[in-house]
């Protein structure tokens, strides 16, 4: 009888494992061969506008990488984009799911148009925001300025990152008030309200039980945004093209120079091998924090 149930399992195994095995051979596929042709453009003379020097060039795109003051540059970029678009999502969609979960009227349609701008996608919001919202004649901001006495602000010129960092945090609040506002759902009703008995005021309430209750909740979020956050393009390709200068090229968008403008495949090959490097650490950072607080 047990070696029937054995059997049994053994024979359905093997028929899972061979409906599977498609499916999990096209995606390793998808993901080795890319990597693979990375490595080995990065470590080969590839140039589009200079064919004849081809062969094997060692470590010397990435030591041209290295000694580019623009991967520097484009890094620190990169890493004030994500600290600045981390910091404003998470405490913005932290006290949103706080003020959302409470009752008032029009609370249903109010959480929609919150939401919805997560849907837009970046190209499209990109172009509203330099067009109509950041304009330095014709947008809302200027307008608004105007009319309280000051002087129009011609921000991409003037404050480029800082421009790029609010678009792309209003593109990622709402996923953030999202996510915490579903977490909210499950706190405890009760608990709060012993606490209000108690004589707890909001804030020692937000600092003490709500905010506890929203930590794994914030870790996920952090984790999520992060990773899509060290790719970000379209709201820099449509709105600065990484300028000016270098002010607002992040590596993503180095890349991009250096294999489309420069056609130097080999070069921007090695910055890729860089990106993923700097991918890998961040995420295993980030999984090892949202275990350690799923543990807690």
């Amino acid at each position: 009888m047990n070696k029937t149930r054995a059997s049994g399992r053994t024979v359905g195994g093997l028929r899972t494992l061979s409906l599977q095995a498609p499916a999990v051979t096209l995606l390793l596929l998808w993901m080795v061969i890319p990597l693979g042709m990375t490595l080995w453009f990065s470590f080969q003379r590839y140039n589009l506008l200079m064919p004849g020097m081809t062969g094997f060039a060692g470590l010397e795109n990435y030591q041209y990488l290295f000694s580019d003051p623009a991967l520097w540059a484009a890094m620190g970029n990169t890493l004030q984009l994500v600290g600045w678009v981390l910091a404003i999502t998470v405490v913005g969609g932290t006290l949103l799911a706080v003020l959302f979960q409470q009752e008032f009227a029009g609370r249903g349609i109010a959480r929609v148009l919150a939401i919805s701008p997560f849907f837009v996608m970046p190209t499209v919001s990109a172009l509203v925001w330099k067009n109509m919202m950041m304009h330095p004649s014709n947008g809302v901001l200027s307008w608004v300025a105007e009319t309280f006495g000051f002087q129009a602000v011609d921000w991409f010129s003037s404050l480029p990152l800082t421009s790029i960092v609010i678009i792309v945090a209003w593109q990622w609040l709402p996923f953030a008030l999202l996510i915490l506002l579903t977490a909210m759902q499950s706190l405890d009703e009760d608990q709060v309200e012993a606490a209000r008995m108690d004589g707890a005021g909001p804030v020692a309430i937000f600092f003490f039980i709500t905010l506890p209750h929203l930590k794994r909740a914030i870790s996920v979020v952090i984790m999520i945004e992060m990773i899509f956050l060290l790719t970000i393009f379209a709201e820099i390709f449509v709105t600065t093209s990484g300028g000016p200068g270098l002010a607002t090229t992040n590596l993503a968008y180095l890349i991009y120079i250096r294999a489309l403008l420069d056609f130097d495949v080999g070069t921007a090959s090695a910055g890729g091998v860089i990106a993923i490097i700097l991918a890998n650490i961040v995420a295993i950072f980030l999984v090892r924090m949202v275990a350690k607080n799923l543990e807690d």
